[in-house]
Order: C-alpha cells, then sequence, then structure tokens
C-alpha cells in the first residue's frame, strides 16, 4: 500500500472512531462539567479537580458502560484516595510517604480485585493526592469530591446513557461483514484454484475472535444498563434478540476458522472447484440479509429462509455426484455452519439439523 494509501485509511479509520465516539464524547462532557460545578458551586469546594477526573475516568471510552464496571472504577479510585489522605494526615507529605502511599495502595487494589485497571486507577489517584498540594476545605474534601464524581458518573448511566442498541448493532454487522468478506474470498480461490488466495481468507477468519468478544461486551453492557435506564428501557428487545444471534454467530465463527483451514489445504492441487464455490457465495449473500435483520427485525424471517434454502440443499453427493471425498467434505463442513446460522435466526437447534439432507 502507498504512502497516500495508507494515510487514506487511517483517515478513513479515524473518522469510523470518532462518529462511533460521538455518543461517549457527549456523555463524558456532560457529567464531568456536572460534577465539577456540583462540588465547586453547591458544596463550595475550591478547584474540585478529583470530583472531574473520576466522572471522566469512571466513564471513559471503553465498550462496556455497564454500572457495575462505573462502580467498580469509582471504588478504585476512592480508595486510592482515602488511603492516600489517611496517610498523608498521618505523617504528611514528601518522596518517603509517596512510595510508602503507593505501595500500600497498589498491594491493597491486588488484593481487593484481580482486574489490574483496578489497582491502576487506585494508583493514579493515590498519586494525585500525595503529590498535588491540597486544596482548602480541611482533610477528605477529595475524597468527597470523588464520592461527587462517582455519583455523577452512575447517574449518567441511567439519565444520559450511550445508545446500547445501536453500538450493539454496530458491532454485530462488523463480524458479519467479516463472515461475508471471508466467504467471497474462498470463493474467489474456490473459482481460481489457487491456495494462495485462500492463505488471507483463512487468516483472516482466524483473527475474528475480538469482534466476537466486543459484540459480546455491547450487548451484556447495553443489557445492564437498559435495565436501570427508562430512556433505553425499550432497548432490551432487540438486545435480547442480538444475544440469541450472538451465540449462534460465535459458534458458527468457530466453524468458519475450520471450513477456510480446509479450503486453504484442498486447493494446494490447484484445481478449480466452481461448484463448491457458488454455495459459499450463496451464503455469503444469505449473511448479508442477516446483517440486515439487525437493524429491521422484519428481514429476520427471510435471512432464516435463506439458510434453510441452501440447508435443504447440502448434500455433498448431490453437489458433487463425481467429486472426490474432499471436496465433498468441504461442503460437509458447511453443514454445522449453517445450523449455528439458522440458530442465529432464533430457530431452535432440532429444526435447523432437520432442515439439512439425510447423510
Amino acid at each position: 500500500m502507498s504512502v497516500a494509501g495508507g494515510l487514506a485509511a487511517r483517515l478513513a479509520a479515524g473518522s469510523v472512531r470518532l462518529r462511533d465516539s460521538v455518543p461517549a464524547i457527549l456523555q463524558i462532557t456532560a457529567t464531568a462539567v456536572a460534577a465539577y460545578a456540583f462540588a465547586s458551586f453547591v458544596l463550595g469546594h475550591d478547584q474540585p479537580l478529583i470530583a472531574a477526573i473520576v466522572a471522566i475516568t469512571a466513564l471513559g471510552f471503553v465498550r462496556d458502560a455497564r454500572p457495575v464496571r462505573v462502580l467498580e472504577t469509582v471504588i478504585a479510585m476512592t480508595l486510592g484516595i482515602v488511603l492516600a489522605e489517611v496517610l498523608l494526615l498521618a505523617f504528611g507529605a514528601g518522596v518517603l510517604q509517596y512510595a510508602v502511599a503507593l505501595a500500600l495502595t497498589l498491594a491493597l487494589a491486588r488484593l481487593v480485585s484481580a482486574n489490574a485497571a483496578f489497582a491502576i486507577a487506585a494508583a493514579v489517584q493515590c498519586t494525585l493526592v500525595m503529590l498535588v498540594p491540597a486544596p482548602d476545605g480541611g482533610p477528605f474534601v477529595r475524597t468527597l469530591d470523588a464520592i461527587v464524581g462517582g455519583t455523577f458518573a452512575l447517574l449518567a448511566t441511567a439519565i444520559i446513557p450511550r445508545d446500547p442498541h445501536r453500538a450493539a448493532m454496530r458491532e454485530g454487522r462488523r463480524l458479519i461483514a467479516e463472515h461475508v468478506a471471508v466467504l467471497e474470498e474462498l470463493a474467489a480461490a474456490l473459482r481460481s484454484g489457487r491456495t494462495d488466495a485462500a492463505g488471507p481468507a483463512l487468516s483472516r477468519a482466524r483473527a475474528t475472535q475480538p469482534l466476537v468478544e466486543a459484540w459480546m461486551s455491547s450487548v451484556d453492557s447495553g443489557l445492564a444498563i437498559a435495565r436501570v435506564s427508562p430512556i433505553v428501557r425499550r432497548s432490551r428487545f432487540d438486545l435480547e434478540r442480538q444475544r440469541v444471534m450472538l451465540a449462534g454467530l460465535d459458534l458458527a465463527t468457530r466453524n468458519l476458522r475450520i471450513i477456510a483451514r480446509r479450503i486453504e489445504w484442498i486447493l494446494r492441487d490447484g484445481r478449480p472447484r466452481p461448484e463448491v464455490a457458488d454455495v459459499h457465495a450463496r451464503v455469503a449473500v444469505a449473511l448479508g440479509v442477516l446483517s440486515d435483520s439487525l437493524r429491521d427485525v422484519s428481514v429476520q424471517p427471510v435471512a432464516r429462509q435463506a439458510f434453510s434454502e441452501i440447508a435443504r440443499h447440502l448434500d455433498p453427493v448431490a453437489i458433487l455426484p463425481d467429486g472426490p471425498v474432499g471436496d465433498r467434505n468441504t461442503i460437509t463442513a458447511l453443514r454445522p455452519y449453517l445450523v449455528d446460522l439458522l440458530t442465529s435466526t432464533g430457530l431452535d437447534l432440532d429444526g435447523a439439523r432437520a432442515l439439512l439432507p439425510a447423510d
């Protein structure tokens, strides 16, 4: 790729990232300003920096914006602040005192939580308290600011939440788009008979697990937010539907890697296999319909029907009556994949299996 092409790709990726982050930017900004204003104008604290920092850090740009994750971050940061304030009050400021406070904070945080980010959040707040001059207001004023920031962050998840349905749908469409891309690359490799063309598809299939995990995190986070926020409660139906779809596509993603590996292997003889390519291409088209169903539930039965028609004719002997065993096995490998895709449309496992031709 040329330098100009690489720069264009980075700018395009950055634009997508910015667009996806706009709801989080608005939520974080509003919450941090509100927490700072409350601590400053209502409580009368002088420059309540901690209130804004806790609100910003607790919400963050992570996919998992569940109230329990926000609360965990708030607890970590408050722990670091309280411990530092106690040590500062008892022993005063200084490099040695800071070293002791930081070590104790990290040790206690690791004892309390297995999450490494928990310890780091506590340590950062400990550092701020130990090294930044204390504001007016007496001891533990920064602890109160931390509680204010944490409270506002938790309220934000219910009052001004990010759209959990849209975020989860975006992750789901990305995963399905990768399935489509892999199948299309495999179909092209099968038509040309080139194993070097199947290699990139195999690599792409092996790299899909982070997409599954991202969608899973977004769905779980969205459901947790929808349970506490009346504003996005209407999203629960679609998020529950996505959870069913995700369960099927999680299994289908594992089977996709097996399919790609088998095709990469058989193509080492350099022989084109157009009949096998056509089947993979038809599955890719049906997956496009499944992707559309994330936006419009009325399309889901259409996707199920498309997969059903492919499954009913997925007979290796009928497709390749004179084909070798290895070629027929590529069709056989699609059978569990189609079953997983059918279950992602809400069809039960037995019903999906019953659509396949008898062995």
